[in-house]
């Protein structure tokens, strides 16, 4: 529903600063709402018109008892299918144009039911002015290598029985408790090779079910050529990577997700495309700009990759489709959007500093790009009411996490990319010694709490091969050597209690829902750095050493149980999404900072060495208090500096109310008033 032009929008009204834009608020809002009505106007829904997949594509037709092959590619002279059940002959079955630029080829089952079946290969070939190509069918939905040639090539994928859900009542519920478990199915093994849907589900997700985490992030699942892309250079947008098995085998991954109560979250690649043109979309048709931006805009500055025309009807029903599929097809429970702020301006953010209000709004915004993802995030939510919808973001666009029809773009969070570059930089530059505790303060909690943020200390970003871990940088080659449990080690203990500080303080007060990259937890030793040319194609920093988490004579198993202990805590006293915090104390000599948090009380003491006895903490309530959580338990490889059953009391003194406490360095508590 359109809003009169002197409606002033939700945002606005919420947040005074946006009070000189709202003219343009108010117009973007109008540009989605017109762009809607269009689409709907043409297809009856959005839902329809997010349909595509379902007709473009390789489909059997039962009125025709054949199959029907379609494509759009309106520049191209001609299209002719070929492969294994025409002995890969170029010209023997051409596809008619049926006008709008969509092309189409009927196979009677009758006649090809022994050569176009299961599993056969097959690609398009595609006539332009320039030449004569063979390219793979831009919505197939299978796309496999040849091991000998590396060429890729479309499979057909039509089992005599379709997957059998077994969970089919699922619906993510808890958005207020959200522990996402970032994941790349490739290298989530612990044998130097590549990793298996199957192998996941059977080895990985009753792990990721142990450590507390209720959401799976997977990367890489969208068809990519080169694999140590990370998957970020999709070529076959509808194609499971068949690297890793079967849509079966997929769709069983989910489904047992499911059982154990963990939704699924897709990192989805609508920023960008693979530059080739054997395997992806680009200069299909011939004409250089069928899905993409022709000549420079076309091409992304950093990423070596393809921009899409986001302003095209045809690119938004190919997206918003692709979106529908995996929800439809495969049960996602939502997307983790990757780089939206490349999407949301025409510097795609390279070079430029964010915070002038004008920047927001001005002529560097691309507003088609905002019309998708309002779009996106509206089919999402009629698909699934519950499902999620994250924005990696590092502008802080306003109203990015707001509704729509409040004037935002309709994502439910958005990635505090701003917490692990702030650790990384103070690990780097400053001995924890000097760490300014405001400073602290104020990198987790100076946000918009009315934008729902992840909070994260590391992601994979941070474990790629030439950056480091958090472990990495606090503990380096001593990890190699003093990780045993019979092993004194000041760096190693440093490290340790400075991880876990590093940690509860970002979970606690940076966002409203936490994440971790596989093996973080436990502060896994080995970079990642996947095979190529440059490492003589080894898949030895392509993995996960699960083992070194479990092993009773390690310290891995200490930050292991302190993330497990942790999430468990955080998620049962329901932090993340409560009040904010209200500040009680800052004392920069001693490095103790207290807050209050649901009516805990959260203890910090990042000093290097000192631990005050009888220290006087002003809290809000007289009474008696119990410790709840301790990081400096034994188990957590602690001291256990204070006994778990001691109770504190706080009285008045000098007309404030104080607990007086004995707190140790580099650790933190939190406390419960009981009376």
């Amino acid at each position: 529903m359109s809003k009169s032009e002197n409606t002033k929008l939700a945002i606005v009204e919420q947040d005074s600063w946006l009070e000189p834009v709202q003219q343009e608020i108010f117009e973007r809002y109008q540009r989605f709402v017109y762009r809607e009505q269009n689409l709907i106007d043409q297809a009856g829904s959005l839902e329809n018109f997010a349909s595509a997949y379902t007709y473009f594509g390789i489909h059997f037709d039962n009125r025709e008892n054949a199959w029907i092959y379609r494509e759009w590619a309106p520049a191209a002279k001609g299209l002719f299918l070929i492969g294994d059940f025409n002995n890969w002959e170029y010209f023997t079955h051409p596809l008619k144009n049926i006008g709008n630029g969509i092309w189409e080829v009927k196979l009677p089952y009758e006649k090809y039911k022994t050569t176009f079946c299961h599993q056969s290969k097959i690609k398009v070939v595609v006539q332009t002015p320039e030449g004569t190509s063979a390219r793979i069918p831009v919505y197939m939905t299978r796309v496999i290598q040849d091991e000998k040639s590396k060429d890729f090539a479309g499979q057909l994928w039509i089992p005599k029985k379709a997957y059998a859900w077994k969970n089919t009542s699922f619906s993510f519920q808890d958005k207020r408790n959200l522990f996402i478990y970032e994941c790349h199915i490739g290298m989530a093994q612990e044998k130097e090779g590549v990793g298996t849907f199957k192998e996941f589900t059977e080895k990985i997700l009753p792990q990721i079910k142990k450590k507390g985490y209720n959401a799976i992030q997977i990367m890489a699942l969208a068809e990519h050529p080169y694999y140590g892309s990370f998957g970020y250079h999709v070529s076959n947008f509808f194609a499971p990577s068949s690297r890793f098995g079967t849509p079966e085998e997929l769709k069983e991954l989910i489904d047992k997700s499911h059982e154990m109560g963990i939704a699924v979250i897709m990192d989805i690649v609508h920023s960008h495309t693979v530059k080739n043109t054997n395997e992806g979309l680009n200069n299909f048709d011939g004409s250089g700009n069928q899905y993409l931006h022709e000549g420079e805009r076309g091409n992304h500055p950093a990423w070596d990759s393809k921009l899409f025309d986001y302003g095209k009807t045809e690119v938004l029903q190919f997206l918003l489709s692709n979106v529908a599929y995996w929800m439809k097809e495969f049960r996602i429970d939502g997307f983790r959007f990757d780089g939206v702020t490349s999407m949301l301006y025409f510097h795609h953010g390279i070079g430029v500093e964010f915070g002038d209000r004008d920047a927001f709004f001005s002529k560097g915004v691309e507003f088609d790009a905002i019309i998708y993802l309002q779009l996106a995030n509206k089919l999402i939510e009629n698909i699934n009411p519950n499902a999620l919808s994250i924005a990696e973001d590092v502008s802080g666009m306003p109203g990015l996490c707001n509704k729509i029809e409040d004037g935002g773009i309709g994502f439910d969070y958005r990635l505090g990319m701003g917490i692990p570059d702030y650790w990384i930089k103070l690990l780097k530059e400053k001995k924890d010694e000097d760490w300014n505790l405001w400073e602290l303060w104020d990198q987790m909690t100076n946000r918009n709490w009315s934008s729902k943020t992840i909070a994260y200390t590391e992601s994979h970003d941070q474990a790629l091969v030439g950056d480091k871990t958090l472990a990495f940088r606090l503990m380096d080659k001593e990890m190699y050597f003093s990780m045993s449990k019979n092993t004194d080690s000041l760096i190693i203990d440093r490290g340790i209690a400075l991880l876990k500080l590093i940690r509860m303080f970002t979970i606690s007060l940076g966002g409203e829902a936490y994440l971790n990259f596989m093996g973080n937890e436990f502060g896994h030793p080995e970079w990642i750095d996947f095979p190529r040319e440059g490492n003589n194609w080894s898949y030895k920093h392509a993995q996960r050493l699960w083992s070194l988490s479990t092993r009773e004579d390690l310290k891995y198993k200490y930050l292991g149980d302190f993330d497990q202990a942790m999430l468990k805590f955080i998620s049962a006293n329901k932090i993340l999404n409560a009040f904010p915090p209200q500040q009680l104390w800052v004392d920069d000599w001693h490095k103790i900072i207290v807050f209050e948090r649901n009516s805990l009380l959260f203890i910090f003491n990042f000093h290097a060495t000192l631990s005050p006895v009888n220290y006087a903490i002003p809290v809000l309530q007289k009474g008696k208090y119990k410790l709840l959580f301790d990081s400096d338990r034994k188990e957590f490889g602690g001291f256990a500096r204070i006994e778990s059953q001691t109770e504190f009391f706080a009285k008045n003194e000098d007309e404030k109310i104080i607990v007086r406490y004995y707190s140790p360095n580099r650790s933190i508590q939190v406390l419960k008033r009981i009376v």
